[in-house]
């Protein structure tokens, strides 16, 4: 099935809002085995968005709309919608009086501009929005159906999930869909893609790669007529794909790297703790969001100047000969923390945040050291970004790093 998106307000246009509710559609399409080719935005103008829905429904097999369906003169997808189909549009009673109870029950009267919401045409299914006051609709032509659904955002999600996808599910069949998606780090998309690159040009399974915050997200998906059939390409996918990318990939579906880590550190009756000069405590603050961790974190030190590092515990003499910034300066840090909070593992990193040089090395520019019960190892990157993603991007390679020493990788590997 092919299918469009079209984003529909002129505030969208002007910039004036970020349109996440095209990416966050466009997520969940593949686990319906849903193709999407085009995605539009589109302001609020009755003539371009009539030409806009004309278009799509011609050349896509779905069409999902949001925003416009407010009560307001400039709130105009139905009228487009209905201009398209060819029908007119009435007030629909049970709509009307579910609406007035709608305002009644919050002890309002309902102004008269909403009946604008209560309206369809003759062929329009309304989708129920327990959430808000804008009805969806869900109309058809040729075959071809289009879907319209509110622009705010957590109206838009529960009526995709709760009245759209069980009616797209009949619309597709019998066909059973699974998917699972392998959370990689340590590369770039580009990159693990083309590690990959042999396993992409398959139609069933697929992958899609996509990058996000925690890494590269890999999701594998199958078609068949049994559930049992479409896990099965799917474990087979799986076990190729990490022959290839091997301890690049950290995790499935939900989970974390933060929640490994600590699984872990669980598991092998090991606590830790950290010291951080450039992340300024990002890494204690992502170890302590996961539940539980009191159980193996015993406490993070932040030590931004070279003063501090020097009070928990870091020699002067290593700072000096080779600088705060540096494998060896991260490798005492990670000892410090280690031996001040009395923990197994120490965890460190220093860097330089930016904007300018410092001790001769460019922004961006990271050590991250670590001391498991003495055995220590250091590692050095380079991300030449912004200072919040390169905190960020630094958290992330920091916890990878012990993640990769608990499961006893090679210093080299």
């Amino acid at each position: 099935m092919r299918s469009e998106i079209v984003s529909i307000g002129t505030e969208i246009l002007m910039g004036q809002i970020t349109d996440t509710n095209a990416s966050w559609i466009a997520q969940q399409l593949p686990a319906l085995g849903i193709d999407l080719y085009w995605v539009s935005a589109v302001g609020d103008n009755l003539g371009r968005l009539r030409t806009v829905l004309d278009r799509a429904l011609d050349r896509s097999d779905l069409v999902i709309c949001t925003g416009g369906l407010g009560p307001t003169e400039d709130d105009l997808t139905r009228e487009a919608i209905a201009a398209v189909l060819g029908e007119e549009i009435f007030v629909d009673p049970e709509l009307e009086a579910y609406l007035r109870g709608h305002f009644a029950r919050r002890g309002n009267a309902m102004p008269e501009r909403n009946v604008k919401q209560a309206t369809r045409t003759a062929s329009t299914e309304a989708l129920p929005n327990p959430r808000g006051t804008a009805p969806g609709w869900w109309s058809e032509r040729h075959g071809h159906a289009l879907v319209a659904m509110p622009g705010v955002p957590h109206e838009m999600r529960f009526m995709w999930e709760n009245e759209v996808v069980p009616r797209l599910r009949k619309k597709l069949g019998d066909v059973v869909i699974y998917s699972r998606i392998l959370k990689v780090i340590g590369l770039g998309e580009s990159a693990a893609e083309e590690k990959i690159r042999d396993l992409l040009h398959t139609d069933n399974p697929t992958i899609g790669t996509y990058a996000k915050e925690d890494g590269i997200h890999l999701r594998l998906t199958a078609k068949s007529d049994l559930l049992e059939q479409a896990q099965a390409l799917v474990d087979d996918l799986d076990v190729k794909v990490r022959a290839i990318l091997g301890m690049h990939v950290y995790g499935v579906d939900e989970d974390r790297l933060e929640g490994i880590v600590g699984q872990l550190l669980l598991e092998k009756g090991l606590s830790l703790a950290t010291m951080e000069s450039c992340t300024g405590g990002l890494v204690a603050n992502t170890i302590t969001n996961e539940p539980g961790s009191s159980s193996y974190f015993k406490g993070g030190l932040v030590s931004y100047t070279n003063e501090a590092k020097i009070a928990f515990g870091v020699p002067a003499t290593v700072i000096s000969e080779h600088g705060a910034v540096s494998s060896e300066t991260a490798l005492e840090m990670a000892t410090a923390a280690r031996q001040r909070l009395g923990a197994s593992v120490g965890l460190a990193v220093t860097g330089v945040a930016g904007p300018s040089e410092m001790e001769g090395k460019p922004a961006g520019t990271v050590h991250i050291g670590i001391d498991l019960d003495g055995q220590r190892r250091a590692i050095d990157a380079f991300y030449p970004v912004v200072r919040v993603q390169m905190k960020r991007l630094t958290m992330l390679a920091a916890l990878d790093l012990l993640r990769r020493s608990l499961l006893g990788e090679a210093p080299n590997a």
